[in-house]
Protein backbone atom coordinates (compact mmCIF):
# COMPACT_ATOMS: atom_id res chain seq x y z
CA UNK A 1 0.00 0.00 0.00
CA UNK A 2 1.14 3.51 -1.11
CA UNK A 3 1.97 6.25 1.92
CA UNK A 4 0.12 9.79 1.70
CA UNK A 5 3.86 10.80 1.21
CA UNK A 6 4.63 8.61 -1.44
CA UNK A 7 1.22 9.69 -3.18
CA UNK A 8 1.63 12.99 -3.10
CA UNK A 9 4.91 12.60 -4.44
CA UNK A 10 3.68 11.38 -7.36
CA UNK A 11 0.73 13.37 -8.08
CA UNK A 12 3.18 16.38 -8.48
CA UNK A 13 5.65 14.45 -10.20
CA UNK A 14 2.67 13.24 -12.99
CA UNK A 15 1.61 17.43 -12.70
CA UNK A 16 5.00 18.64 -13.25
CA UNK A 17 5.37 16.06 -16.15
CA UNK A 18 2.07 17.83 -18.07
CA UNK A 19 3.35 20.97 -17.08
CA UNK A 20 6.57 20.65 -18.49
CA UNK A 21 5.36 18.85 -21.86
CA UNK A 22 5.08 20.11 -25.37
CA UNK A 23 1.52 18.27 -27.03
CA UNK A 24 3.20 16.19 -28.45
CA UNK A 25 4.75 14.74 -25.63
CA UNK A 26 1.48 15.08 -23.94
CA UNK A 27 -0.43 12.91 -26.19
CA UNK A 28 2.44 10.47 -25.49
CA UNK A 29 1.59 10.88 -21.63
CA UNK A 30 -1.88 10.50 -22.24
CA UNK A 31 -1.81 6.76 -24.51
CA UNK A 32 1.21 5.54 -21.27
CA UNK A 33 -2.09 6.42 -19.13
CA UNK A 34 -3.69 4.65 -20.89
CA UNK A 35 -1.91 1.71 -21.13
CA UNK A 36 -0.70 1.83 -17.40
CA UNK A 37 -4.87 1.74 -16.87
CA UNK A 38 -5.42 -1.18 -18.95
CA UNK A 39 -2.53 -3.33 -17.22
CA UNK A 40 -4.00 -2.51 -13.90
CA UNK A 41 -6.93 -3.43 -14.92
CA UNK A 42 -6.58 -7.18 -16.30
CA UNK A 43 -4.17 -7.20 -12.71
CA UNK A 44 -7.70 -6.58 -10.68
CA UNK A 45 -9.46 -8.60 -13.31
CA UNK A 46 -7.01 -11.42 -12.78
CA UNK A 47 -7.70 -11.45 -8.98
CA UNK A 48 -11.12 -11.08 -8.86
CA UNK A 49 -11.27 -7.40 -7.71
CA UNK A 50 -14.80 -5.88 -9.34
CA UNK A 51 -14.68 -2.63 -7.75
CA UNK A 52 -10.94 -1.69 -8.91
CA UNK A 53 -10.59 -3.24 -12.29
CA UNK A 54 -13.77 -1.16 -12.50
CA UNK A 55 -12.19 2.08 -11.53
CA UNK A 56 -9.42 0.90 -14.26
CA UNK A 57 -11.30 0.31 -17.00
CA UNK A 58 -13.11 3.63 -16.35
CA UNK A 59 -9.39 5.57 -16.05
CA UNK A 60 -9.15 4.02 -19.35
CA UNK A 61 -11.82 4.73 -21.33
CA UNK A 62 -11.65 8.33 -20.03
CA UNK A 63 -7.82 8.83 -21.33
CA UNK A 64 -8.78 7.44 -24.63
CA UNK A 65 -12.08 10.18 -25.45
CA UNK A 66 -9.28 12.81 -24.12
CA UNK A 67 -7.51 11.93 -27.26
CA UNK A 68 -10.44 11.12 -29.12
CA UNK A 69 -11.89 14.57 -28.40
CA UNK A 70 -8.38 16.31 -29.07
CA UNK A 71 -8.74 15.22 -32.53
CA UNK A 72 -9.03 18.52 -34.81
CA UNK A 73 -11.39 17.06 -37.52
CA UNK A 74 -10.63 20.37 -39.47
CA UNK A 75 -7.15 19.82 -40.07
CA UNK A 76 -6.59 15.75 -39.95
CA UNK A 77 -8.78 14.39 -42.93
CA UNK A 78 -8.99 11.00 -43.49
CA UNK A 79 -6.73 10.03 -40.51
CA UNK A 80 -8.41 11.85 -38.12
CA UNK A 81 -11.93 10.28 -38.79
CA UNK A 82 -10.11 6.60 -38.90
CA UNK A 83 -8.35 7.67 -35.50
CA UNK A 84 -11.50 9.11 -33.81
CA UNK A 85 -13.70 5.74 -34.78
CA UNK A 86 -10.77 3.76 -33.56
CA UNK A 87 -10.76 5.80 -30.40
CA UNK A 88 -14.64 4.87 -30.13
CA UNK A 89 -14.02 1.52 -30.90
CA UNK A 90 -11.07 1.21 -28.10
CA UNK A 91 -13.71 2.82 -25.69
CA UNK A 92 -16.27 0.44 -26.26
CA UNK A 93 -14.11 -2.69 -26.01
CA UNK A 94 -13.34 -1.76 -22.71
CA UNK A 95 -17.20 -1.27 -21.57
CA UNK A 96 -17.15 -4.70 -22.97
CA UNK A 97 -14.26 -6.32 -21.20
CA UNK A 98 -15.30 -4.67 -18.57
CA UNK A 99 -18.93 -6.21 -18.52
CA UNK A 100 -17.53 -9.65 -19.87
CA UNK A 101 -14.89 -10.08 -17.76
CA UNK A 102 -12.29 -10.72 -20.87
CA UNK A 103 -8.46 -9.78 -19.90
CA UNK A 104 -8.05 -10.76 -24.31
CA UNK A 105 -10.12 -7.71 -25.35
CA UNK A 106 -8.14 -5.74 -22.33
CA UNK A 107 -4.74 -6.94 -24.67
CA UNK A 108 -6.45 -6.37 -27.71
CA UNK A 109 -7.15 -2.30 -27.13
CA UNK A 110 -3.40 -2.31 -25.53
CA UNK A 111 -2.15 -3.92 -28.38
CA UNK A 112 -4.25 -1.33 -30.69
CA UNK A 113 -3.11 1.63 -28.75
CA UNK A 114 0.68 0.65 -28.65
CA UNK A 115 0.80 0.50 -32.35
CA UNK A 116 -0.66 4.16 -32.35
CA UNK A 117 1.59 5.44 -29.47
CA UNK A 118 4.73 3.49 -31.72
CA UNK A 119 3.44 5.84 -34.43
CA UNK A 120 3.20 9.07 -32.91
CA UNK A 121 6.63 8.26 -31.51
CA UNK A 122 8.02 8.28 -35.00
CA UNK A 123 6.71 11.49 -36.11
CA UNK A 124 10.18 13.45 -36.93
CA UNK A 125 10.70 16.25 -34.08
CA UNK A 126 11.09 18.88 -36.65
CA UNK A 127 7.21 17.78 -37.70
CA UNK A 128 6.41 18.06 -34.14
CA UNK A 129 6.72 22.10 -33.54
CA UNK A 130 4.13 24.20 -33.66
CA UNK A 131 5.14 27.81 -35.02
CA UNK A 132 4.37 30.61 -31.78
CA UNK A 133 1.94 31.73 -34.47
CA UNK A 134 0.01 29.34 -34.08
CA UNK A 135 0.40 29.06 -29.97
CA UNK A 136 -2.11 31.06 -27.82
CA UNK A 137 -0.63 33.19 -25.34
CA UNK A 138 -0.89 32.17 -21.99
CA UNK A 139 -2.89 33.71 -19.64
CA UNK A 140 -2.19 34.96 -16.32
CA UNK A 141 -3.90 34.26 -13.53
CA UNK A 142 -5.54 37.32 -11.87
CA UNK A 143 -6.05 37.19 -8.42
CA UNK A 144 -9.48 37.75 -6.82
CA UNK A 145 -9.79 40.57 -4.13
Amino acid sequence: MMTREATEYREVSAQGGVAASDPHQLILLLMNGALDAIAVAKGHMRRGDVPQKGVSISRAISIIDGLRFSLDHEVGGDLVTNLDDLYLYMGQRLLQANIKDEPEWLDEVAALLREIKDAWEQIPPEARKVSEAEQEPAQPVSSIT
